[in-house]
């Protein structure tokens, strides 16, 4: 149980500019998804959606969607820009994107599904982060996309886009980030 502990306490994230995409064993995704799901659920109502996107759907999604909708959004953009919105999900080995689909239900709040959902992004992360790979969840402009939504089965009038969990490889290990200080985020009511 310690080094669960251990590895909690100091589990930090590659960003996805500093990863190199390498190989993604099928058992540790298969693992990574298992421990996707395993979340605070009320109700047991599932209302997230998660897609793998991976091999030549990464540079697919590159070419008809990052590219074609940034340069849309930004007339201006230089080549080099759009190559980058291009190359974007090429940086991982794999590209995780997690839906958020609210289910209807009288008595279990929306909020608490989006909790759920965001959960589900944390432990795609962690379980990643735990096998060793370099990981990190990402909501950057294409999360907010109406194609993107669609092309992870979402309805752009219901459903949005929870983040993207980019896994690769690392070169080397990522420098500490400057974390909470506990005294200004944890209190404690003893009486």
């Amino acid at each position: 149980m310690k080094n669960v502990i251990n590895f909690l306490k100091t589990r930090r994230s590659v960003t996805a500019k500093n990863m190199v995409s390498g190989f993604v064993d099928d058992d540790d995704l298969n693992n990574i998804l298992s421990c996707g799901i395993r979340v605070p659920d009320h109700g047991a109502l599932s209302p997230w959606l998660i897609t793998v996107i991976k091999d030549k759907a990464r540079n697919r999604i590159g070419n008809e969607i990052l590219a074609r909708e940034f340069e849309a959004r930004n007339a201006e953009a230089s080549e080099e820009e759009i190559d980058f919105e291009r190359h974007r999900f090429l940086r991982a080995s794999v590209v995780i994107g997690v839906l958020f689909k609210p289910v209807s239900h009288p008595k279990i709040p929306l909020w608490e599904m989006e909790l759920s959902t965001g959960a589900v992004c944390s432990n795609i992360l962690t379980a990643a982060q735990s096998l060793g790979y370099a990981a990190q969840w990402l909501t950057e402009w294409y999360s907010y996309n109406e194609s993107m939504i669609r092309e992870l089965g979402g309805n752009p009038e219901a459903d949005k886009i929870a983040g993207f969990i980019y896994i690769g490889d690392k070169d080397k290990e990522p420098i500490e980030r400057r974390r909470p200080i506990r005294e200004k985020v944890i209190q404690f009511l003893d009486a």
